[in-house]
């Protein structure tokens, strides 16, 4: 009763553009087919951290670019950031991290990652297509990213889903300064991938 008092109440005196992102943000757990395969999503929770670390040391040689609390930072805020979780048999197997800045108008990635064994079985990219369905049901005008030079893999991901390089930032990645290219997605077109 509660929560239909609160959406009549933003209906009436909220904005359109808080009753957007309060929809969009609201992910509930879930099952999904990709490929024929049946999968769980849900929003990551913070005892989802280690599994989530474990995964980046898997992609990243045993470097996890990111410690439990720079993912336990983004989990706490919840009004701009939204994480999500592939699960299979209870198995951790891929997580997406995004920002969202009505600021902006951009939804910008700040974290995708798949267990290298799980790659290519169109994990990476649902999880890409929920994020940017998501920016559009905001209103938001691009989805940027960044991504390492010589990941050749999710670059053609990303030129597939019809983001383009917007740019270069040298040095960027900590450790072995390696650059990043900037990829961005505009969303004024109606005929970009989902």
């Amino acid at each position: 009763m509660l929560k239909k008092f609160k959406v009549w109440y933003k209906n009436v005196f909220g904005s359109r553009n808080e009753l957007a992102r309060e929809e969009a943000m609201d992910v509930k757990n879930h099952r999904v087919e990709i490929r024929d395969v049946t999968y769980f999503v849900a929003k990551a929770l913070f005892t989802d951290i280690p599994e989530m670390i474990e995964i980046e040391k898997a992609v990243y040689a045993g470097k996890a670019p990111w410690d439990s609390t720079a993912f336990a930072n983004e989990l706490r805020r919840e009004k701009d950031r939204l994480y999500l979780v592939v699960r299979k048999n209870d198995r951790l197997l891929a997580f997406i991290g995004s920002t969202f800045d009505d600021r902006t108008r951009d939804a910008h990635i700040t974290n995708i990652a798949v267990l290298p064994e799980f790659q290519s079985r169109g994990l990476g990219r649902f999880l890409l297509g929920v994020m940017i369905k998501k920016a559009r049901q905001m209103g938001y005008k691009s989805v940027s990213l960044e991504v390492r030079v010589s990941n050749q893999n999710a670059q053609k991901l990303y030129r597939e889903l019809n983001f383009e390089q917007s740019g270069i930032k040298r040095g960027y990645y900590f450790g072995d300064h390696e650059d990043a290219a900037d990829m961005t997605l505009y969303l004024n077109d109606e005929s970009d991938s989902d």
